[in-house]
């Protein structure tokens, strides 16, 4: 399909906004994975702007309401718009944004994660995980006088991962080959690349859990290695932070990591990251150049405040995992019972459920065209929030069901790429 058919397809104003982001920006959107061309688009039915949200749901600039399970991409943990989140923002806002001297929220946010998290005494706040991640190798490094990271999961844009993905341009080659992958759940893999770079890795760079769930006992392998080659364990809990448990995935799984990077879920959707970690560790910072003028913007602070806080009183993440333990059986039973084991696969923890699909980005496209039809906004994942009621779970299933049932018939008709309205989603990485 030509651009200019698929264009034809989209209702306005979508089309117009989406002629005039491919005119002005890059890709169209500042974040790859929320460009037109990751989803189906040219589907009449696919949001590609979102307006405003409320709760689990979010609305398009054509009116239409979806039920939002990327919900941001994860950070948006206890549903937007959130009443006290959204009253701290206000509050601090008659206050004051950003200062010239450090804010009293600075210490009570740290104290906050450091009762939180098993890793932490001493935290640094940044604006990104990406920033967060960077941040922690360049401390790792500093700390053992190593050069090398090896890397399990994804890391985010700056150079020391991005190097490793098809997006590599622009990093040299000189810095690509200082960071090396293993892979997640081989814990072999992680010890032949110790063993080939002996006293040589700063850092083992790992997300705890990613689309797939930890292998038994392979973290704990994993912090074996570490201190066995003298490197750092550095868990990247971008995404799993306050959603496996308050204190992350480390406090859930039993594994102490040496450096914890904190994002997404810490402010609902305000951008705020952190490093943690023991004080002589942390320590070190004091010596190198991780310092910007925004890590101590107030507004983000004071929604991570308001998070933790309502994790303290409330049980949000008892919640998640109920819920997400529900979708995640419920859409076992559907690919089985559609016949699709050999085409999708449903993994991850209940915090985050994820429908894959072998590398086959038709299949994935065609489930995402009809999820958008019956109000559900899909990009793989399905990270549930304290937003979700048991209706919107309910209407999940049953539209997931439904949305397998017409991938199994595309399959069944030898054709499935004549199934869709729009075009194939393209992975961005």
């Amino acid at each position: 399909m030509s651009d200019d058919y698929l264009e034809s397809r989209i209702p306005e104003p979508t089309a117009s906004l989406l002629r005039r982001a491919r005119a002005i920006t890059p890709s169209g959107s500042q974040t790859l994975s929320k460009a037109y061309f990751a989803q189906p688009w040219g589907c009449p039915e696919v949001p590609l702007f979102i307006e405003k949200a409320d709760g689990a749901w979010v609305e398009d600039v054509q009116g239409r309401r979806y039920l939002d399970y990327p919900m941001a991409l994860g950070p948006i943990i206890l549903g937007h718009n959130n009443p006290k989140v959204t009253e701290a923002i206000v509050a601090q806002l008659s206050k004051g944004i950003l200062f010239s001297l450090p804010s009293p929220l600075e210490i009570a946010v740290a104290e906050k994660i450091v009762a939180a998290v098993p890793s932490a005494e001493m935290v640094k706040f940044l604006k990104t995980g990406s920033e967060a991640c960077s941040a922690a190798v360049r401390l790792a490094r500093a700390v053992t006088n190593r050069p090398l990271v090896a890397v399990g999961g994804f890391h985010g844009w700056h150079d020391f991962y991005a190097g490793l993905t098809r997006r590599s341009g622009g990093v040299p080659e000189a810095v690509r080959d200082l960071t090396l992958r293993f892979d997640f759940n081989d814990a072999s893999s992680l010890e032949t690349l110790l063993e080939r770079h002996r006293e040589r890795v700063a850092a083992i760079l790992l997300e705890p859990a990613t689309a797939e769930a930890p292998a038994n006992g392979f973290l704990q392998e994993v912090r074996r290695l570490a201190d066995e080659h003298g490197a750092l364990l550095v868990f990247d809990e971008v995404v799993t932070g306050l959603r496996w448990s308050k204190g992350g995935a480390q406090e859930y799984y039993g594994v102490t990591p040496d450096l914890t990077v904190l994002g997404k879920a810490l402010g609902n959707g305000m951008p705020i990251a952190a490093v943690t970690g023991p004080a002589d560790l942390m320590r070190k910072f004091d010596e190198l150049f991780v310092s910007g003028t925004y890590g101590g913007e107030c507004l983000s602070l004071a929604a991570a405040q308001a998070v933790l806080r309502v994790l303290e009183d409330e049980p949000v993440v008892e919640y998640i995992w109920s819920q997400g333990r529900r979708l995640r059986e419920s859409f076992s039973e559907a690919v089985h019972r559609h016949g699709l084991q050999e085409l999708v696969d449903v993994t991850g923890e209940p915090p985050r459920v994820v429908l894959s699909f072998k590398e086959d980005a038709v299949a994935k496209s065609i489930v995402g065209q009809e999820l958008a039809k019956r109000e559900v906004l899909f990009n793989g994942s399905f990270f549930v929030s304290y937003a979700h009621t048991d209706n919107d779970i309910e209407l999940t299933i049953a539209a997931v069901d439904e949305a397998l049932g017409v991938l199994a018939e595309a399959v069944a008709s030898g054709d499935p790429g004549s199934y869709l309205e729009g075009a194939v989603g393209q992975p961005v990485l």
